[in-house]
C-alpha cells in the first residue's frame, strides 16, 4: 500500500505541491480561536454558494477515481436510480485515498473513501451510505455547517457580507472543508441518520441489513489502528452505544420481514 502523509495543516499543505495520490486534504485554519462568539446571520443562498465552493475544493485538491476506475463503477452500480433525497439531489464520487471515511454535504455530495470500499462489501457499503445520507436528510449536515460559519473561523467575514457570499482563501475553503468531512454529530443525531437511512434503503429497494452489518464490523475496530479509526471514531463514542444501536436496527429489520446476507 502507499505511504500517504498525513498533511492537516492548511499552511503546511498549501506550500506544498498536492501529489496525486496525496492522503484527504481537509485543511485546518491555525488560530482559529474565540469560537462561540456568532455571527449576525446567513442566508441560504450564501450557505449554499459555500458548500459548492467547499465541495469543489475537496474535489479538487483529493484524488477523485477516474470514471473507468473499478471504484467508480461499483459505487455507480450500488447507488444506480438513487437520485435525490427530500427534494435534494444526490452525487457521488470516490476519493482514492487512506482514510477509512465517508461523508455527505448538505447539497447532497456524497463523498466515499476507496479505504472504505475496500473492507465493505456492498451491502455493508450501501448501509454507510444510507446513514449518511440521513444526516442529509434530518438536515444535521446543514446546520452543523451553518454552525461551523457563524461561529467558527469565518464568522467575521460572514458577518461583514450581506446577500452575497464573501471570497474565500485556499486556507479557509479548506477549513470549510473540513468541517464538511468531519462534522461531529450527537448520538441523537447519529440514531436519527440511522433510522432516517434504514427508510432510504427500504424505499430505494436495498436490504437495510448492510447498515448493520457495517456497525458490526465497525464495533470490530474500534481500538483498532489508527489508519481505520478516523471514521469508527466518528460515528461511534462508546461500545454500549454502538451494541444498543446494531439492536435497534437489527429489530427494525427483523419486524419488517428481511433477510440477513
Amino acid at each position: 500500500m502507499k505511504k500517504i502523509a498525513a498533511i492537516f495543516a492548511a499552511v503546511m499543505m498549501l506550500c506544498m505541491a498536492v501529489p496525486a495520490n496525496a492522503q484527504f486534504k481537509i485543511g485546518k485554519l491555525a488560530g482559529a480561536a474565540a469560537k462561540g462568539v456568532k455571527a449576525m446571520t446567513i442566508t441560504d443562498a450564501q450557505m449554499a454558494a459555500y458548500v459548492k465552493e467547499s465541495v469543489d475544493w475537496m474535489d479538487t485538491h483529493n484524488k477523485v477515481s477516474d470514471p473507468d476506475s473499478p471504484y467508480t463503477q461499483r459505487l455507480n452500480k450500488l447507488t444506480e436510480g438513487i437520485n435525490d433525497v427530500d427534494g435534494i439531489p444526490l452525487n457521488f464520487k470516490v476519493y482514492e485515498v487512506i482514510d477509512v471515511n465517508a461523508f455527505a454535504c448538505p447539497d447532497g455530495s456524497v463523498r466515499v473513501f476507496s479505504s472504505l470500499m475496500d473492507i465493505m462489501d456492498d451491502d455493508e457499503l450501501m448501509g454507510i451510505i444510507g446513514h449518511e445520507i440521513g444526516h442529509v436528510a434530518k438536515r444535521h449536515s446543514k446546520n452543523a455547517f451553518k454552525h461551523e460559519l457563524l461561529t467558527g473561523a469565518l464568522k467575521d467575514v460572514i458577518a461583514s457580507t450581506s446577500n452575497t457570499a464573501a471570497a474565500l482563501t485556499e486556507s479557509q475553503l479548506g477549513a470549510l472543508g473540513s468541517s464538511l468531512a468531519g462534522a461531529k454529530f450527537s448520538q441523537k443525531q447519529e440514531n436519527e441518520a440511522d433510522d432516517c437511512g434504514y427508510d432510504f434503503l427500504v424505499a430505494n429497494g436495498r436490504n437495510p441489513w448492510g447498515m448493520v452489518k457495517a456497525f458490526e464490523k465497525f464495533l470490530d475496530m474500534e481500538g483498532g489502528s489508527s489508519e481505520k479509526a478516523s471514521y469508527v471514531s466518528k460515528m461511534f463514542s462508546s461500545h454500549p452505544e454502538t451494541k444498543a444501536r446494531i439492536k435497534h436496527m437489527s429489530e427494525r429489520c427483523t419486524k419488517d420481514g428481511f433477510q440477513r446476507p
